[in-house]
């Protein structure tokens, strides 16, 4: 079926169930606006919170109750709109969200100043009585970034300013869901097809030369259109990042996004370091896909195809579904109980509708069950997707069962492995059942097409990043031109002398998401190399790793990220995860070639 079909025309039970949030949405309006009223009595505590122990945590207790409400606005808003940004009502939904959100913030604003200036002996000695014991953990957070809080005065500016500093990503957002048109793309046989975000990956899998040079260069002559814009765009972000970091007096947008994180930025200096170190390995992968696919010169549309012909197989949701389930009884029966779960009550939004956003993730509100957007393709690389997200999922409902809203939300440096590792698991299971070489050689080739699109691949993005942010904190000038410039010289280091760096290419930064959360990507590649870790422990039956790996799902933001991580064995202070996934790929390697 070529014709993408409208919201309306989608059969319900592949649509999330969103009434499961709010029954209606007036029930969503009710919330909007009682929380302008309860953000009013949370403000008429400026300047009392050092007054007692038991004003503090009368303060928190409706802190704690109301960003739990505004969460649940915005995820319901921004759903609703994701599932086709251009229904204008919820567009509507999902402004005012925002609005809720700065608000929030901004009337919060004198909160953690205030806390600060309570003398950190006082603060911790307040910690310890009965009514603030549940808060230690979050006050010790608040001092941890103690440097880098204003004054309540500056702090609440900035708050004012955060509707703005979000414009570049808004822009963007609009421009890449909603504006931005592709031209029809023409198959190896004449066929005219729709070519759009949800559909690009599937033609640039495709065996078809013709139609994965078509979609290749259709879809970056539609952004190279709009180049100048784009850029601007962009730098904007970067400048914004810039102008929050000085503010909150730190060294660099980086520092400033990883403290956030309370990740050290030595992690993503070891990341680049030991990728550098490993390129070859996937320079020589490049070398075996030009000699397994028989052409005379390796494009950039060419790297996505899989090296073993007539493997491409059709799997449908239905499948996906079955062959997920499967796969991840090595996790237990009760977490697959829960994986059912979502399958059965339409937790899942599944197909590509027109206006829906693209990619896939995984969100929810706190007090109900996860939700997983999904623009789902009859081929392996969506059923890996569902795996994915289902993992995110998961993630997320342990975390919820075992912490109280302040601690449940996990850091985003540790987003990615519970993910990656259904991954994993999933092509262990998929190898074990394979009943011949050509079809284990598939899967080795999609196994090793994870290691240079989730490894090597995020972290091109992830140096792309740091040069970037590195040249505007330099006062350097950045023009769409030197944009390219600088990721097509990345994609000719990364990919080596036997591919042909096409110029298409260079305008990729401009339809990277992500780029606008700055400094994300980098957690895609240590968090796969954290998950193939954890993984291969789990597949070996080691049960002291499993049982640290749900201690770890239901963690939460309750420890620091390094800590959580070492509750599975993964140390990720260390470049040892990456060296050691980066061998497993050399393995990979080896035994692909291994005739």
């Amino acid at each position: 079926m070529n014709e993408v079909l409208k919201r309306d025309q989608m059969e319900e039970k592949y649509t999330w169930k969103m009434e499961d949030m709010y029954a209606t949405n007036e029930d969503w309006e009710r919330d909007y606006e009682s929380s302008f009223k309860e953000m009013d009595e949370l403000a008429n505590y400026q300047g009392k919170l050092s007054a007692s122990p038991e004003t503090l945590a009368e303060f928190l207790n409706k802190y704690a109750k109301l960003a739990e409400k505004v969460e649940k606005i915005s995820v319901y808003a921004n759903q609703r709109y994701h599932q086709d940004t251009g229904n204008s009502f919820y567009q509507d939904f999902a402004d005012r969200a925002s609005n809720v959100e700065n608000r929030f913030e901004s009337k919060i604003s004198f909160m953690t100043p205030e806390l600060l200036a309570i003398e950190e002996e006082t603060l911790k000695e307040w910690a310890k009585k009965d009514c603030l014991t549940f808060y230690k953990k979050f006050l010790e957070e608040v001092t941890r970034q103690r440097a880098h809080v204003l004054s309540e005065e500056l702090e609440q500016l900035l708050a004012e300013t955060s509707d703005m500093g979000g414009a570049p990503a808004d822009i963007f957002s609009m421009f890449d869901n909603a504006d931005i048109r592709f031209e029809d793309v023409v198959d190896g046989e004449g066929n005219k097809l729709p070519l759009t975000h949800g559909r690009l990956l599937s033609y640039l899998s495709s065996s078809d030369r013709t139609l994965r040079k078509n979609a290749f260069v259709s879809t970056y002559n539609a952004y190279y259109a709009h180049k100048n814009t784009l850029a601007s765009i962009f730098k904007a972000n970067l400048k914004k990042e810039w102008f929050y970091a000085k503010a909150r007096k730190y060294e660099s947008s980086m520092a400033m996004n990883l403290d956030n994180n309370n990740v050290p930025v030595l992690v993503y200096d070891n990341l680049l370091a030991s990728v550098h170190d490993h390129l070859p390995l996937l320079h020589r992968y490049m070398k075996i896909r030009k000699e397994r696919l028989g052409v005379d010169e390796l494009h950039m549309y060419d790297i996505y195809t899989s090296m073993i012909e007539d493997m491409d197989k059709e799997i449908s949701y239905e499948e996906a579904k079955e062959m997920v389930y499967e796969a991840l009884a090595p996790l237990g029966e009760e977490y697959r109980s829960h994986l059912k779960e979502a399958f059965e009550n339409r937790w899942i939004d599944v197909f590509e509708n027109k206006g829906k956003r693209s990619g896939a993730y995984s969100w929810g509100s706190y007090g109900i069950h996860p939700y997983v957007l999904l623009n789902h393709e009859p081929n392996l690389k969506s059923a890996f997707t569902l795996a994915h997200e289902m993992g995110h999922a998961m993630h997320s409902y342990y975390s919820d069962k075992a912490q109280p809203f302040l601690y449940a939300g996990y850091k985003i440096f540790v987003a990615e492995v519970a993910s990656t590792c259904n991954e994993a698991i999933l092509m262990d299971y998929l190898l074990k059942k394979a009943d011949s070489k050509e079809e284990k050689d598939y899967l080795v080739n999609y196994f090793m097409e994870k290691f240079r699109t989730t490894l090597y691949r995020q972290a091109l993005f992830a140096e792309f990043e740091k040069i970037t942010h590195e040249m505007v904190q330099k006062g350097q000038s950045l023009t769409a031109e030197s944009l390219c410039k600088i990721y097509h010289d990345l994609n000719v280091k990364y990919y080596g002398e036997d591919v042909v760096v096409d110029s298409d290419i260079d305008m990729e930064w401009a339809r990277i998401p992500h780029f606008y959360t700055p400094f994300y990507v980098y957690q895609y590649s240590t968090g796969y190399s954290a998950a193939i870790a954890i993984s291969r422990k789990i597949l070996s039956g080691d049960e002291k790793a499993k049982e640290g790996y749900f201690k770890f799902l239901q963690g939460g933001c309750s420890m620091d990220p390094i800590s959580l991580l070492k509750l599975c064995g993964v140390d990720m202070s260390t470049r040892e995860p990456i060296d050691s996934a980066l061998k497993l790929f050399e393995e990979l390697l080896d035994q692909f070639e291994d005739k």
